[in-house]
């Protein structure tokens, strides 16, 4: 909740005074939200006028305009479970009181909305061109996910096969993660998808790749998840949601991203496959 009033200290040489105030906000925001300028500056022992002008440092026309923009952003995410709670239980007991159901629709959208803003605001083109030349360079693909990530992993797997050959889900019934990537080399790389609560399979994945040179392109919710450290690419998504699961849309967001800049780079070298692919389907009437 107080990204967008970090976002705006960002760059800005504050006073002594100033950097009280700001300290006070980021530590009491949800309070700071509801409480008046004078009431602030009673509890700093300074001006109310250091206060407003404060405000307008950061770009605001004074403290009402401020106070209505950070109460807009606590309501939003007050509707919303941090994926920082990752057992479900524990979710849906701070959900269940939440869920208001004439609003139910508007507030889960603005909460999905969020996760694709961020999204977009956390990784640029490069990283997806960085990650789409790793993926197109590699002999062998192999797609690491887990549990409901593995809906994630299903799509990603169609997309990829239809664009590129040697790609492999290791998700299978028969077989673990280690018996995938027991050969695995540094001509190969692994397409993790990862998020709360983290599979420890996940993370030994990423250690067997790691160790054995092969590139790991890593699709997380933070930059400190446990196989971050092990990642080439990594791309951090949010799927916070204001019930006891993930909210997976921003993930399908970033996949099919990924996906599109794959084809680009590919550009008509997939037209044969697909075509092959769409005669044999057309015989079945599977599409």
């Amino acid at each position: 909740m107080t990204e967008e009033l970090r976002a705006r200290l960002i760059g800005i040489k504050l006073t002594k005074k100033e950097k009280l105030i700001a300290e006070f906000l980021l530590d009491n925001f949800a309070e700071a939200c509801f409480t008046t300028s004078t009431e602030i500056a009673k509890r700093l022992h300074i001006s109310d006028s250091s206060v407003i002008r404060f405000t307008k440092t950061l770009g605001y026309n004074g403290f009402i305009d401020f106070q209505k923009s950070m109460r807009k952003s606590y309501t939003e995410r007050i509707n919303s479970v941090s994926d920082s709670i990752a057992i479900p239980a524990e979710r849906l007991k701070l959900s269940i009181d939440k869920l208001d159901e004439n609003n139910m629709i508007k507030n889960y959208f603005s909460n999905v909305l969020q996760n694709l803003e961020e999204c977009i605001n956390r990784n640029d083109t490069i990283t997806f061109e960085r990650a789409a030349e790793i993926i197109t360079g590699s002999k062998r693909k192999f797609i690491v996910t887990t549990r409901a990530n593995s809906c994630i992993g299903d799509m990603l797997l169609l997309l990829l096969k239809h664009l590129l050959p040697d790609v492999y889900e290791t998700s299978h019934p028969a077989l673990n993660v280690i018996d995938h990537l027991c050969d695995i080399t540094e001509n190969d790389c692994i397409i993790a998808v990862s998020f709360p609560r983290y599979s420890e399979m996940d993370l030994l994945a990423a250690q067997m790749a790691y160790e054995a040179g092969a590139k790991i392109v890593l699709i997380t919710n933070r930059a400190s998840s446990p196989l971050a450290q092990y990642a080439t690419e990594l791309f951090t998504v949010g799927v916070d949601s204001n019930t006891f699961f993930n909210s997976y849309v921003a993930v399908l967001f970033t996949v099919e991203l990924l996906c599109s800049f794959i084809s680009k780079k590919m550009g008509y070298g997939t037209e044969t496959k697909l075509k092959l692919i769409d005669k044999y389907l057309s015989k079945v009437g599977l599409f």
